[in-house]
């Protein structure tokens, strides 16, 4: 009898320690200079960007830091400079402000076949038109069915992401290549629209996903003074932005306008105040089955990692995973073998995220 409850307790204080594990972090990588983005090449090898313009390849066993050589003009302005890196079938994806004389930049996509030593990267899209700012880049990149989705930031402009005819302040949907597909808005009867977009009415999307639960994209958005969102991108559609204000202000404190209304897609999470929300994902893997189809926020503000259940485009509950423990959080991307998490911060380091 003593032993079936020993074996009994046991199991219960077993379970008690599964369900009560703290993740930890642990610093795996230092010393980068303001990075911006990775990209897993494999288990072991990451891409990762510095905004100053190097392209760097790290790897994650010994700490090794190799920079590429490239050929993109880049113009480090402000929040402007060498952004997003995907690794893709062989190929390396990259979003930057490209250098356009006279202070103009845009918001460009470039690619490359990987080779250690050099990439000779070729551009696929430019935003139009050229803008002298150095606010509001977006440029997260992701790839669905062999498209690939970019972000495109107003460039601090407000309303011209309520003008089609203009890239800032939209999604963009084109083929590997730069072509356009031709199931884009514009040919489904938004005939005013660029041929390049997907959906208007963005301010500075940093976060962007593909689900691999509903196969839907999700997108982070900042606002102004408060009205950071979570939500998710819908063909021809649009966000609102500067006629909504998602429940922010201007800097200045006067009111933007309504936090939303019919007719504008609705996002599934607001922040006021803002939390500075930057780079996401939506959970699959090994390492934390229980976070199966959440998505994880990370935010450069608060320094946080926040972990959001939802079904259906309904919030359903937000946990703050950790907070202020490695400062301001870039981005986050999952290794998908072993499924840990890994961060990347503004101070230059890679943390691994583990039970």
């Amino acid at each position: 009898m003593k032993k079936i409850i020993f074996t009994i307790f046991f199991f219960f204080v077993q379970v008690f320690n599964v369900v009560s594990i703290e993740p930890k972090l642990q610093q795996v990588v230092n010393g980068l200079d303001s990075p911006w983005s990775l990209s897993f090449i494999d288990s072991n090898k990451v891409l990762v960007t510095e905004k100053s313009g190097n392209l760097v390849l790290v790897d994650l066993n010994n700490q090794k830091i190799k920079r590429i050589k490239h050929n993109l003009l880049i113009l480090e302005d402000g929040q402007g400079g060498l952004l997003e890196v995907l690794y893709f079938d062989e190929q390396v994806f990259v979003s930057y402000s490209e250098n356009l004389k006279n202070g103009n930049s845009s918001t460009s996509v470039a690619s490359a076949k990987f080779n250690e030593n050099f990439l000779n990267f070729k551009n696929i899209f430019r935003a139009e038109p050229p803008i002298n700012s150095g606010y509001h880049f977006g440029s997260r990149l992701i790839i669905k069915d062999n498209l690939l989705y970019a972000t495109v930031g107003e460039r601090g402009k407000g309303m011209i992401a309520q003008d089609p005819t203009k890239h800032p302040g939209s999604i963009i949907r084109i083929h590997l290549d730069g072509k356009i597909p031709k199931d884009n808005p514009k040919f489904k009867g938004k005939k005013d629209w660029k041929p390049e977009i997907y959906q208007i009415g963005v301010r500075n999307p940093q976060g962007m996903a593909l689900s691999p639960f509903d196969n839907k994209i999700y997108l982070t958005n900042h606002g102004a003074k408060g009205g950071d969102w979570f939500g998710e991108a819908k063909f021809g559609e649009n966000y609102g932005w500067k006629i909504l204000g998602w429940g922010g202000t201007n800097y200045t404190g006067t009111q933007i306008g309504p936090k939303w209304k019919p007719g504008f897609t609705k996002a599934i999470k607001y922040w006021v105040p803002s939390i500075a929300v930057s780079s996401m994902i939506i959970y699959k893997g090994n390492e934390f089955k229980e976070w199966e189809g959440d998505a994880l926020i990370t935010s450069l503000k608060d320094q946080s990692l926040r972990k959001i259940k939802f079904k259906d485009n309904e919030f359903l509950e937000e946990k703050i995973i950790f907070k202020g423990s490695i400062g301001r959080i870039r981005d986050i991307e999952i290794e998908e073998k072993t499924g840990k998490i890994f961060l990347l911060t503004d101070k230059g380091s890679i943390w691994r995220l583990q039970k």
